[in-house]
């Protein structure tokens, strides 16, 4: 019998082997495909009814079990079922006329809504990056084998942590696969926009991707793990991610004409695009690998997923007659980048994916603003050559 670890394992290795070869086969003329809203909505509403489930297993527990968790949470392990309280809650699970209809609110409606929700906040992220590399992720193929590639990683957590919902939640996650690949190929969103074409812009759609990063934190820890009782202490956190996601979006709206950006922003902007790309379908597994897997396979994947973005992104952007000096003055980014990662490591250690946004955020910020810093200087060196000449 495959245990839980050997599956997870099997899974990275075909997510990643199937993943890329699908999605650099689409990405070759992904096309406009039509949709009438951007993913941004659909992953509000959907983060609406996570939430309203929220309320009505609160309602549920408080009035059929009264206020005690225990029968889910014996089942499960710690850090789950941290209820809302206060007068207000009380009086609207009070008010309440039969709550014994909520039973369907323990575990199932969150097991259906999961997988939608971490397929619509991904594809926000991509065509933050670049529009017209995120639509070859909603090509049918590409599309399928990611709602798979996540709905067996979550299949997998589920028989890992059985609990006497299990059967009901694994069905509902093979019916809200279909459901979601099913819906989102027949009427995608819509992606439209351009790439970030300076280092400001690229630093606006890594702001966008990490305050959106944290908000899917906060919704995993308060909703999808039925804490609703720690949102008020985490308001705060939602207040500052919120706003920086508002001012980021609206300054890159705002943004006029760009110029021509220098091959080190290229790099940036088409690597980065590339790897979100690419990381789409094998992204779930590789993560759960990191806890559940064996380790080395999970750096092998990662590994594999990265090294297929460097080589299309040099075959985009590079010069073959300035190789040379491209590849010297991302040496220096890249190096820049890895010493600002490393202050991941300072902050107590909570949720793996609070070290890995930090690392990647200090990543990319030092990698663009080094890139920036030798385009400009590039630029500057030749407008004297220009000049004397």
């Amino acid at each position: 019998m495959i245990t839980v670890g050997a599956g997870v394992d099997l899974l990275v290795a075909a997510s990643v082997l199937a993943g890329v070869p699908l999605v650099l086969r689409a990405g070759r003329e992904p096309g406009l495909r039509p949709g009438s809203r951007g993913p941004g909505f659909w992953l509000a509403l959907t983060v609406a009814a996570i939430y309203l489930n929220q309320a009505l297993f609160t309602v549920y527990v408080l009035r059929v079990h009264r206020g005690d968790p225990g029968f889910i949470a014996r089942h499960l392990p710690p850090g789950w079922f941290d209820l809302a309280g206060g007068a207000a809650v009380r009086a609207v699970a009070d008010a309440f006329p039969a709550p014994e209809v909520l039973e369907f609110s323990v575990l199932r409606v969150q097991a259906f809504l999961e997988l939608p929700f971490v397929i619509l906040a991904y594809l926000c992220v991509c065509r933050w990056l670049d529009p017209v590399r995120a639509r070859a992720l909603t090509a049918p193929a590409v599309l399928w084998a990611a709602c798979v590639a996540y709905s067996v990683v979550f299949g997998l957590v589920e028989w890992g942590l059985r609990n006497p919902y299990t059967t009901d939640d694994l069905v509902l996650r093979a019916a809200s696969c279909v459901v979601t690949a099913a819906l989102l190929t027949r009427r995608p969103p819509r992606l439209t926009g351009r790439a970030p074409a300076s280092g400001v812009e690229v630093l606006l759609a890594v702001g966008s991707a990490a305050a959106l990063g944290v908000l899917v934190l906060v919704v995993y820890d308060t909703a999808l793990l039925y804490n609703l009782g720690h949102l008020p202490r985490l308001l705060p956190v939602v207040a500052a991610a919120g706003g920086v996601l508002a001012l980021a979006r609206g300054l890159t709206r705002r943004a006029g004409t760009p110029r021509e950006p220098g091959p080190g922003i290229r790099t940036v902007a088409a690597g980065l695009a590339w790897f979100a790309a690419l990381f789409f379908v094998p992204a779930l597994p590789i993560r759960y690998a990191m806890d559940l897997g064996t380790p080395w396979l999970t750096v092998a994947g990662a590994s594999v997923v990265a090294g297929a973005a460097l080589v299309v992104t040099v075959r985009d952007v590079v010069d073959r007659a300035g190789a040379g000096r491209w590849l010297a003055r991302m040496s220096v980014a890249v190096l820049a980048g890895l010493a600002a990662a490393s202050a991941a490591l300072l902050p107590p250690p909570t949720y793996p994916e609070v070290r890995i946004l930090l690392a990647a955020a200090l990543f990319l910020t030092a990698l663009t603003a080094v890139c920036a810093a030798t385009d400009r200087a590039a630029a500057r060196g030749r407008s004297r050559t220009t000049a004397l000449d």
